[in-house]
């Protein structure tokens, strides 16, 4: 890291609100990061009423600040982008941790030949006994690089809506892009889905977009039933927006549940109680998805052609946050 802005290497963008109870984690793990080049960190804050800017200011980096009612998922990004100056940008937020000092080199490393306008990282969920146990990170095999390009458009449009979106499962909590392909297709105005959305379009236009697990953080949001049916219903109404996918309704619920009773059951580490809370969280949680699923599907098949936007603004106008806790 160095102040020098001359000769940057990276730029790492970081959209903050409130997020001082995980800053001096986040910010010091990406000072500490390794890399033959310079780099810079940019925070973004939208009006933080905590005690964020102070922190912020402990640290070599830059700080901008927007009002509240300014902030967009994709115009606030492009705002870093501008505002950048190295030849690679990140895309990260206040509470994604690196996982090791090589994060940055591995996104890097992503960038394998002169087509590659991104590569996306992977999130993990520790095994911390306040985060969800059934999230926890538990890999069943060795992490594999995937590369994705469509010579033409029209192999992309050609799949199904699903398998589109499979390709696009983008992700702005770490990702890295090449700072003149994001200038020249920057992020859509909207306030979900930027990543993906942005991911589609570089398809479309015939970049190559990478995946590589190896370059990790450690990000975790615990969700109450309310939080969890909402955004639901958000995701699947971009996703049917953009990609024309149509949640399901439906499944094996017994199975799932002995699914998830049989995982908490194997963590010998924590106790009764504990695994009883968790199968409670999960239960909840799968049935806030399964009902606002159905929600969807009831105003997407209203005879009211602007049922499903209704319901939308609805739901979009006042999302609660997610119940999110620190580390440790």
């Amino acid at each position: 890291m160095t102040a020098d802005l001359s000769d940057l290497l990276i730029s790492v963008v970081i959209p903050v609100k409130n997020g001082s109870a995980w800053l001096d984690d986040t910010i010091p793990a990406i000072l500490n990061q390794k890399i033959s080049g310079q780099f810079e960190i940019l925070v973004i804050d939208s009006g933080s009423t905590d005690n964020t800017l102070s922190i912020v200011k402990k640290y070599p980096i830059r700080l901008i600040q927007i009002d509240p009612e300014d902030f967009n998922h994709g115009l606030t990004r492009n705002l870093g982008v501008r505002e950048s100056k190295g030849k690679y940008i990140v895309m990260t937020v206040q509470d994604a941790k690196p996982l090791t000092s090589g994060w940055l080199q591995e996104l890097l490393n992503g960038f394998s030949d002169d087509a590659v306008a991104g590569v996306c990282g992977q999130q993990i969920v520790p095994h911390h006994r306040d985060k969800n146990p059934v999230e926890w990170f538990r890999p069943i095999s060795k992490p594999n690089v995937r590369r994705y390009q469509f010579r033409q458009k029209e192999n992309l449009l050609n799949l199904k809506p699903e398998e589109q979106l499979a390709f696009c499962r983008w992700d702005d909590v770490n990702a890295m892009y090449r700072t003149e392909v994001l200038t020249q297709l920057p992020f859509r105005k909207t306030d979900f889905a930027e990543d993906a959305l942005w991911a589609r379009d570089a398809l479309m236009a015939g970049y190559a977009i990478v995946y590589n697990p190896l370059a990790q953080v450690e990000h975790y949001h615990q969700a109450d039933y309310e939080f969890a049916f909402k955004r639901n219903f958000i995701i699947q109404y971009h996703f049917n927006k953009y990609f024309n996918t149509i949640p399901r309704v439906g499944g094996n619920g017994l199975m799932e549940n002995l699914r998830v009773l049989k995982l908490l059951l194997r963590e010998s580490k924590i106790p009764f109680a504990e695994k009883w809370k968790w199968f409670r969280y999960n239960y909840t949680y799968r049935r806030a998805v399964t009902q606002s699923n159905r929600l969807f599907l009831e105003n997407f098949q209203s005879s009211l052609g602007d049922s499903l936007e209704k319901k939308y603004m609805e739901l979009s106008h006042n999302i609660p946050q997610a119940r999110i806790i620190k580390n440790g």
